[in-house]
């Protein structure tokens, strides 16, 4: 009799277990369809990578290297795509040049002061890997960005002082080509999977 309610105890104890999800987070819809009422439920899209290719230990290395980098600066470009966004929206209601590069001296001095510091500490493979993400996030190269907010001859400043330090702002993004890893631990860190 005592292993019976046990077994009983032990059973309610388990389904409590089972059914206690939290039932919050999930979002439920009903439609009418050919009068049958069907229940919609929103879920995210469970993305599926391939296993990478453990080669040797240097090629490991590197691979996390490249984790690491891409964790650390992907923020920053997703942040500059939003801030572009912005600014971008702001430019266009001002109707004055002048009022234009008061606006975008004014934007600078703001970076500057929030990302100036953390973006000097940067190595020159995360810089690298910074100007492909914010092409990523923007669909322009940086160079084409300087160039529509601060003119033709600044960014051929920039451009020309970036080519000292070994940088070009010209880069473009292939996710499909040569930055098929970075696109990967992307998509991977917007499915939080890493």
């Amino acid at each position: 009799m005592k292993n019976g309610i046990l077994s009983v105890i032990f059973i309610f104890f388990c389904l409590n277990l089972a059914f206690s999800q939290d039932t919050a987070k999930i979002v439920t819809s009903t439609q009418v369809v050919d009068g049958d009422t069907l229940t919609l439920i929103d879920i995210k899209p469970v993305v599926i990578f391939p296993p990478v290719k453990q080669g040797t230990r240097r090629e490991t290395i590197r691979y996390d290297k490249l984790v690491y980098n891409v964790k650390l600066v992907y923020p920053y470009a997703k942040m500059a795509g939003e801030k572009l966004k912005m600014y971008k929206a702001v430019l266009d209601t001002i109707p004055t040049e002048k009022g234009r590069k008061i606006y975008i001296k004014k934007a600078e001095k703001e970076l500057e002061a929030r990302f100036g510091n953390e973006i000097k500490e940067l190595d020159y493979a995360q810089g690298k890997i910074l100007i492909k993400l914010i092409y990523r996030e923007t669909g322009n190269s940086t160079f084409d960005i300087v160039k529509e907010l601060r003119g033709g001859f600044s960014a051929f400043i920039w451009q020309t002082l970036a080519r000292i330090f070994g940088y070009d702002l010209k880069t473009n993004y292939d996710p499909g080509g040569s930055d098929q890893a970075i696109e990967q631990i992307v998509l991977m860190i917007e499915a939080g999977a890493i």
